[in-house]
């Protein structure tokens, strides 16, 4: 595998994007389709065709490992219960055992099925009954109209926004520490008195939007950090309907139902960058303690996938860095984020103090970025490479036309560099896909639209 644009401090890189690439080129005359399905929530199917080798042609392993790969991608971006494999019964039968409880991907499974609701699955097909995608078609977002109450919960404050007709007439920010606090009660109370002091700046509530970090099915919180303390018996109990509960409670108080819609804040973030361009197609990716992902679709509407990218693989080399909590390598939570950051340190030459937490580790490279060290560009410039490639990777699954990074570890000069290299990939490797669509760096592109009022906008009343 050649890159046009080198991974300077890591040899070992294997860009997905490239391994895609060439298994089309090698299979385009001699190989056979196969169809990978993945069903989510209400019977929703996201379907996507590709090439691999012939069955039995002594690429049985090749095809598996490839294949897996693009298994774990849809997976994640799309968000499901249930894969299905048409067109290879031996790469089929191989998911089956990697998927199954105890197998391979055992954390994708319990994951998965904790989030639907519903026993994690795989089907082996033929062609004939290959999955069609059928996508969810009501729009969420964008809706301005009427008196909106637009919430959004962070880790360390929360923020609502009464908005009139899209813009905001009162907006609030209010410390809080949720993920220190066990009883179900504060979490409620908290966002409770939040909404109840954004209604009283409008003659009315017609609609309530909200932004959470977490996964959200239905309006249900499925899995959120904010909640850490909270028992597994109070979450079932108390948390999981938590906003939908809120919203009969308000609903009650002010004689009308008041429609909610419930969304990941990754997702929101990037409603509120697209609002702000102008225009559609955005992929927001948020690089932190871990990889963040939101999109906004061609109609400027949130999707209802799951684009959890920390777990989207990112390097196809086996020996690349494997995520403790996943147990899975060469995704994305280990390439852009602070982890990503701390690994290619020691590579550049730069000897950071194994007491120091990883955020304190960043800390150390962003400052000697500020002072001008080559070792911290270099650092920069790498993860610009696999980002590079890496978007051209997203591409399989997004229909994008711009490019939100975001997250502390793209503050500063750093930012820039590593957007810059990303952009000398594109340009360089994928030409055809560089024409296409445009990087951004959010804070330095005009007025944001508040992430509070862009929640606003999430419920279609």
């Amino acid at each position: 595998m050649e890159l046009k644009v080198k991974s300077v401090l890591d040899k070992q890189f294997q860009p997905m994007s490239l391994v895609v690439r060439e298994m089309r080129e090698a299979t385009k005359e001699d190989g056979q389709d196969i169809v990978i399905g993945i069903v989510r929530n209400n019977g929703y199917v996201s379907a996507y065709k590709t090439r691999i080798y012939k069955d039995g042609v002594g690429k049985d392993d090749v095809n598996f490992r490839f294949i897996e790969r693009m298994v774990k991608a849809l997976l994640w971006v799309r968000g499901g219960y249930k894969i299905i494999i048409a067109g290879s019964p031996v790469v089929g039968e191989k998911i089956k055992a990697a998927y199954a409880k105890g197998g391979l991907r055992d954390f994708d499974n319990g994951f998965m099925a904790r989030c639907y609701e519903h026993p994690f699955e795989v089907e082996v097909t033929d062609l004939a009954h290959a999955p069609v995608t059928a996508e969810s078609t009501s729009p969420v977002g964008r809706h301005l109209n009427g008196c909106r109450i637009g919430f959004d919960a962070g880790g360390s404050d929360r923020k609502v926004s009464a908005v009139i007709d899209g813009e905001s007439v009162y907006s609030e920010e209010v410390v809080w520490f949720p993920k220190l606090q066990s009883d179900p009660k504060y979490h409620h109370d908290g966002v409770y008195e939040a909404m109840k002091t954004a209604a009283s700046h409008m003659p009315r509530v017609d609609a309530i939007g909200v932004s959470s970090a977490g996964v959200y099915v239905d309006n249900k919180i499925m899995i959120g950090s904010l909640f850490l303390k909270v028992s597994d018996e109070d979450f079932e109990k108390h948390i999981k309907h938590m906003y939908t509960d809120i919203a009969k409670e308000l609903s009650a108080e002010y004689g009308k139902e008041i429609p909610i819609e419930v969304a990941n804040d990754g997702d929101v973030t990037a409603l509120a960058g697209a609002m702000d361009l102008n225009d559609n197609n955005v992929l927001g990716v948020a690089m932190g303690t871990s990889e963040a992902g939101g999109y906004v679709d061609g109609n400027g509407n949130i999707t209802g996938w799951l684009n959890e990218l920390a777990f989207v693989p990112v390097d196809f080399c086996e020996n690349a860095m494997v995520d403790e909590w996943s147990g899975d390598y060469g995704c994305g939570v280990k390439y852009f984020s602070q982890d990503g950051v701390i690994k290619l340190a020691p590579l550049a030459g730069i000897e950071l103090d194994e007491k120091l937490s990883p955020a304190e580790k960043l800390k150390v490279v962003q400052n000697l970025m500020k002072e001008g060290d080559e070792r911290a560009k270099k650092i920069y410039e790498n993860i610009g490479v696999y980002f590079g490639y890496e978007i051209a990777f997203y591409t399989e699954f997004f229909d994008i036309k711009h490019v939100l990074i975001m997250g502390r570890v793209t503050s500063g000069e750093g930012g820039v560099l590593l957007l810059n290299k990303a952009q000398e990939v594109l340009d360089k490797e994928f030409p055809e896909i560089a024409k296409k669509l445009e990087l951004h760096i959010p804070d330095e592109s005009s007025r944001r639209v508040g992430q509070s009022v862009a929640a606003a906008s999430l419920p279609n009343a």
